[in-house]
């Protein structure tokens, strides 16, 4: 493959603190040189983020397949359009939720069966797989304790139940996925998590080679 470059995704139910984790190791690393990207799922690119709109605009009934195939939809813009041409110029490229999304919320919320599930999202990301993954695991119920209920989009709507469904699901996947999946506590203060977070991102670096991944030493 020759020179690659580190993918990182981060996980989690709502209100978990992971989009926040994930801005705060991109502007870490950026600020320390290194070439790094940072995205998001649903979106990441212009049609991912049209496509993001429709799966969380309230009132919208998706059926769960559809529902599934919209997901797929827009990760395979994102995969082939931003995130695999970053790694290929050795790039650390930061994704707010990937694969693992589909397999907690359409696979163990939804129902759907997980080996359907994988076989499609091969096709979308072509086997594209996060070399790290930071799952930040909290209580449904205190994860909405700090949502604003009158924002919440058409998933962060779904009952207690689905959401339990979903943290179960995460939780069973880091089971199954111990080198990939480091589990984090959500009730950890931001700046524990940070700390955690970027301590360990650098260790997986270091064992890859770090230097390949920067834009210099000093910049």
């Amino acid at each position: 493959m020759g020179k690659w470059g580190y993918f990182i995704t981060f996980e989690g139910i709502e209100g978990s603190g992971k989009s926040t984790l994930a801005r705060e190791l991109y502007e870490y690393l950026k600020a320390n040189c290194f070439r790094v990207l940072m995205t998001r799922e649903p979106g990441g690119t212009k049609e991912a983020e049209e496509i993001r709109q429709v799966l969380l605009k309230t009132g919208n009934n998706l059926d769960p397949v559809t529902e599934l195939l919209l997901m797929l939809a827009a990760r395979r813009e994102n995969v082939y359009k931003k995130i695999l041409p970053a790694l290929r110029q050795t790039y650390i490229v930061i994704s707010d939720r990937f694969d693992d999304s589909s397999f907690a919320y359409q696979g163990f919320g939804r129902g759907l069966e997980l080996k359907f599930i994988s076989r499609l999202n091969k096709v979308a990301t072509g086997g594209l797989k996060p070399n790290l993954t930071f799952l930040v695991d909290i209580e449904p119920e205190y994860g909405f304790s700090r949502k604003n209920s009158q924002e919440l989009d058409r998933i962060e709507q779904e009952d207690l139940e689905f959401h339990t469904r979903v943290r179960r699901g995460y939780l069973i996947l880091a089971r199954r996925a111990k080198k990939r999946i480091r589990v984090l506590d959500g009730k950890k203060s931001v700046d524990e998590l940070k700390e955690e977070v970027i301590d360990w991102t650098l260790k997986r670096l270091e064992e890859k080679g770090i230097k390949k991944f920067k834009i210099m030493e000093e910049c």
